[in-house]
């Protein structure tokens, strides 16, 4: 009824986009069609191809939707790198773990679902503004080594996002680390820190 109600004041989009990230939480990004989200939202089967073309299509867009919710999540996380560069890092990864906690429906479809980010110029760029929080972390805490030894930001922010993915698939996938004395913040923390020590990027 709500989704209705939306279509008829002129939001189906909006209410598509819901209906599919709702379905994507439910069965996963791979299970949810293009004619469920119209049957959740309210409206015909047909309703849906006045916005988008195809499934695939809703599914970009709750991905880039959700890419640019995350990337301002991180930033405001990142707080331009105060009071300094580690601690604005953990706040960053805190962010990313709450973020992915909070929003599965858009977290799926970000890193899940096999969506193209690549090949579609708009989703890779907000992919990126994401990205780039980490990039800049990463930059601010090789400032103090000599330039040749600083390593590439952009490899050490991959590692750090493999990182903070991985630990997100261990709590959200596997019972046994839902209920391990180790908090996804405390395993993130140490990881991270234990790999930027190993780059000297962090003596202590």
């Amino acid at each position: 009824m709500a989704g209705r109600q939306s279509y008829h004041h002129g939001n189906l989009r909006e209410a598509l986009v819901e209906a599919a990230v709702a379905l994507i939480e439910q069965s996963g990004p791979q299970a949810f069609s293009l004619s469920e989200a119209a049957r959740r939202a309210g409206v015909s089967p047909a309703a849906p191809y006045r916005h988008f073309k195809n499934r695939d299509d809703l599914l970009e867009e709750v991905a880039r939707r959700g890419f640019i919710a995350f990337a301002e999540c991180m930033n405001d996380a990142y707080d331009d790198g105060k009071p300094n560069p580690l601690r604005a890092l953990s706040r960053v990864g805190n962010a990313y773990l709450d973020f992915a906690s909070r929003n599965p429906g858009y977290y799926m479809a970000m890193f899940e679902s096999n969506v193209a980010v690549v090949s579609n110029s708009e989703l890779w760029e907000t992919s990126e503004r994401a990205f780039g929080v980490l990039v800049r972390a990463a930059e601010a805490l090789s400032e103090p080594l000599p330039k040749e030894e600083r390593p590439p930001a952009r490899m050490v922010a991959n590692h750090i996002w493999a990182l903070s993915h991985g630990v997100v698939e261990l709590f959200s996938r596997n019972r046994n680390f839902s209920r391990s004395p180790v908090s996804p913040e405390d395993m993130l923390a140490s990881g991270v820190l234990i790999y930027l020590r190993g780059l000297n990027l962090v003596v202590h």
